[in-house]
């Protein structure tokens, strides 16, 4: 039986969010969320996958995808804002207990709202999230340099990867040439389109900066793992040059119980291992529900 994705908004604290849906709404709920620079649409293939069995909810965060994107000036783009609008979305649309995918930015949303409601997350799914320092390695050092030195000759030198050539290379930077092979343009294409915005490229720059709050997270985001041990798999790209392999194994020393797999993809290991994924996750979800 196939299942259709269903595509609504909502105005949540004055900004519309986008978001996509799949199942019955009585079945387990497994909330979705983008990295940069992409979007829900990401999710697409597995919402359907998997819908027969769970209620998947895939949001746009505010300024991707086809969410509102309000002027900077009027609207906080921090990670913090971002998951208490993710919250307010959860609430909104009747969102009790859930699963939770964490990926890239999606881990940094993702993380906040589980330390915010730890008590309605039924489990997580970490595909390439930092959470830990050991994931960012030396390809982070000038990043970093920039947060605490500023200046615009390095601003100009880090925002190359705020480009289009920057945008296709998340997707496929690190891969082999096998993997390279089954790559389509399609979303790197579309990310790109919806950064393009006027105030976009902008507006991504402000958040990549407040990415060093995450690091400041760290230790709040292991403390929730130590505490209330949600049951967690982590599946992890190790081609991916943007968050090192060595971090997946981290996980495991505040989760021991958690579901390690290494994964021959990079770090939009979902586009290249969607079968192993869903797998994966199909086993995980089954045994928790």
């Amino acid at each position: 039986m196939s299942y259709v994705i269903l595509h609504k908004k909502v105005m949540v604290n004055g900004v519309e969010i986008f978001y996509r849906v799949a199942g019955e709404s009585d079945r387990p709920a497994v909330v979705l969320l983008h990295g940069f620079p992409s979007s829900s649409v990401m999710f697409r293939k597995l919402m359907t996958e998997l819908a027969g069995k769970y209620y998947l909810i895939a949001p746009d965060f505010p300024g991707f995808g086809f969410s509102g994107f309000p002027d900077a000036r009027h609207f906080d783009y921090t990670f913090d804002h971002i998951a208490a609008c993710m919250k307010a979305l959860l609430d909104e649309i009747g969102i009790g207990k859930f699963f939770i995918y964490l990926h890239d930015y999606g881990s940094a949303v993702g993380l906040r709202l589980c330390v915010a409601v730890p008590g309605r997350v039924l489990g997580i799914i970490v595909q390439n999230g930092n959470a830990y320092r050991e994931g960012l390695g030396p390809q982070w050092d000038e990043t970093i340099d920039y947060w605490h030195h500023p200046t615009e000759e390095k601003k100009r030198k880090i925002m190359s990867f705020l480009s289009e050539e920057g945008t296709r290379m998340q997707y496929t930077a690190g891969l082999p040439d096998e993997l390279l092979a089954g790559l389509g343009p399609e979303l790197w294409t579309l990310d790109w389109a919806l950064m393009s915005r006027p105030g976009n490229i902008d507006m991504q720059f402000i958040l990549n900066c407040d990415y060093q709050s995450n690091l400041q997270k760290f230790e709040t985001f292991q403390h929730y793992f130590r505490q209330y041990q949600p049951p967690a798999l982590i599946l992890w790209g190790k081609y991916d040059v943007f968050f090192s392999i060595e971090e997946a194994f981290c996980y495991q020393r505040d989760l021991p119980n958690a579901e390690l797999h290494i994964l021959e993809g990079g770090h939009m290991a979902l586009e290249t291992n969607f079968d192993e994924i869903v797998c994966r996750m199909g086993d995980f979800l089954g045994r928790y529900c």
